[in-house]
């Protein structure tokens, strides 16, 4: 497809929106832009590539942005350890994904992912003024849950990853922070594995327009987690994932 001004203004500003809110909330980057893309016409094989790419440098980059204002603090044991079983976790879960792709339906691959979301959503928001005990068990679970869906579709892995870390106890600010570095690594697994298995069916024309607005948007969401209440932001997360689930399933259905 041939990619004119208005297109690439449009690629641009989807990215920034989707990063936006992938790195304030820790979720919905892959979720909301992979379906905007394949209404505008572009095939898979051209979106979950480019995506897991793009996610994988604004996943440091957020990182950095929100040790940086006070979010999280990378120099924590704790916090290091939750980013390297996330990282774990999420090689070996995106591999077995994208071996998976090409046999699984892509309508029950989207409706379970749908499913899942919206029900940890309800959930969230049913225990959002609960403290729960943290859960080395829950994490790693999430964590290979999660991935394994991000290498199916591009989405999916922020709203189980960060639901579920607030869901095991972790801080919301934390989880939100931690999951955008674990992604990163999900995301380098997942394309090279994509390369590995066929780098011929990989079209990177979109990459450079989606990297820039998915740049852009980094530090404005680092400042924004800064500024927002813990037990708000909290009640935000589980508002966003059980949005984004709904959305899943509005499209499988539509």
């Amino acid at each position: 497809m041939e990619l004119g001004v208005a297109l690439i203004m449009l690629l641009v500003l989807c990215a920034f929106l989707c990063e936006y809110t992938d790195s304030t909330l820790g979720m919905g980057y892959g979720t909301t832009l992979t379906p905007l893309l394949m209404i505008m016409g572009f095939e898979p094989l051209q979106i979950v590539p480019v995506v897991l790419v793009s996610e994988l440098v604004t996943g440091i980059m957020a990182g950095v942005a929100h040790h940086r204002e006070g979010n999280i603090d990378f120099g924590d044991l704790a916090n290091q350890r939750l980013a390297i079983i996330f990282g774990l976790c999420g090689v070996i879960g995106s591999v077995l994904a994208v071996l998976a792709a090409f046999k699984l339906p892509a309508f029950w691959l989207k409706f379970y992912i749908g499913s899942l979301v919206t029900l940890l959503g309800i959930f969230m928001f049913v225990m959002r003024n609960r403290v729960l005990q943290f859960s080395w068990f829950r994490v790693c679970a999430v964590g290979l849950l999660a991935s394994f869906n991000k290498g199916l579709s591009g989405g999916g892995y922020g709203p189980l990853v960060c639901s579920g870390q607030i869901l095991s106890g972790v801080k919301a600010k934390t989880a939100v922070a931690t999951t955008l570095v674990a992604e990163s690594v999900v995301c380098l697994v997942g394309v090279l594995t994509y390369l590995f298995l066929d780098h011929k069916a990989v079209d990177w024309s979109l990459l450079p327009w989606i990297l820039l607005g998915a740049i852009l948007s980094v530090p404005l969401s680092a400042k924004t987690v800064k500024w927002v209440p813990d037990r708000g932001f909290r009640l935000a997360v589980a508002l966003a994932t059980f949005v984004l689930g709904l959305i899943c399933l509005s499209q499988v259905i539509g």
